[in-house]
């Protein structure tokens, strides 16, 4: 153990020069793994696939290679399914997912792990090729750089202050959401400047500002988006698959 902390405390002091989300999520992934290598020496992790889990599906799809983390990224590739989450909105709200055996098994697998590869690694994506437009201030250089961070989905555009927008925006990137908003609507959200209603806070803690940031934000707008692109890419093969097997019919739940 005491060598992981070592290597730890090595991989932290690499990542001091980096800044904002990347440092964190660095950190977090080191953090994580010395976490991990300390489970795995002394027997802790579990899974969350149980055997019971693991022998229906075995069963159902008469094959003994599969394995719980296959399990795990077919659950995932399940839950993004257009025609299951329509399917089963209501449900879905209120109880536990029940999920169905579809044929293709290990299609779904693969689905799933792209997935999760690209949401789990969204910050080392390649960035999507959008357009930094620098918008002209009538007050000349310098001046107006007040923050929106405002999208016009029909023009494929970001606003991001009175001075810059980001073009080329697909419009399938809006389609990828989080809950009710697209995932580039939660950063547009997340990094806005919004006054805290403690008048303390906002007289003393209240140092947030845009302008520092922006460069990070273009960033991983651009490296969301691809994710966003890029995932309903699957979705969209998903969709395709089960139109053409099946004729848009979900098959019922275990």
């Amino acid at each position: 153990m005491s060598h992981s902390i070592h290597q730890y405390r090595i991989e932290v002091e690499k990542l001091k020069d980096y800044g904002g989300t990347k440092k964190e999520t660095a950190i977090r992934s080191a953090f994580f793994n010395l976490l991990n290598e300390y489970a795995r020496q002394r027997g802790l992790i579990i899974d969350n696939i149980t055997d019971w889990g693991l022998e229906q599906f075995v069963k159902q799809y008469n094959d003994d290679a599969i394995t719980k983390q296959d399990i795990f990224h077919y659950v995932y590739a399940v839950l993004h399914n257009p025609a299951y989450r329509k399917k089963y909105e209501l449900n879905l709200k209120r109880e536990f997912p029940r999920i169905p055996f579809y044929d293709n098994f290990h299609q779904w697998v693969r689905w799933g792990e792209g997935l999760m590869n690209l949401h789990i690694n969204y910050e080392n994506t390649e960035p999507y090729p959008l357009v930094l437009s620098p918008v002209p201030s009538p007050f000349g250089e310098g001046t107006g750089e007040r923050c929106k961070l405002k999208a016009d989905k029909e023009k494929g555009i970001i606003i991001l202050d009175e001075q810059t927008e980001l073009h080329g925006i697909p419009s399938t990137a809006w389609d990828y959401k989080l809950g009710n908003r697209s995932a580039l609507e939660w950063i547009l959200d997340q990094y806005q400047e919004k006054k805290p209603k403690d008048p303390t806070i906002a007289e003393k803690f209240n140092t947030y500002c845009f302008t520092d940031y922006k460069e990070q934000v273009i960033d991983l707008l651009k490296r969301v988006c691809t994710v966003s692109v890029e995932t309903m890419k699957i979705v969209e093969e998903m969709r395709n698959l089960l139109l053409v097997a099946r004729g848009g019919y979900d098959p019922p739940t275990s």
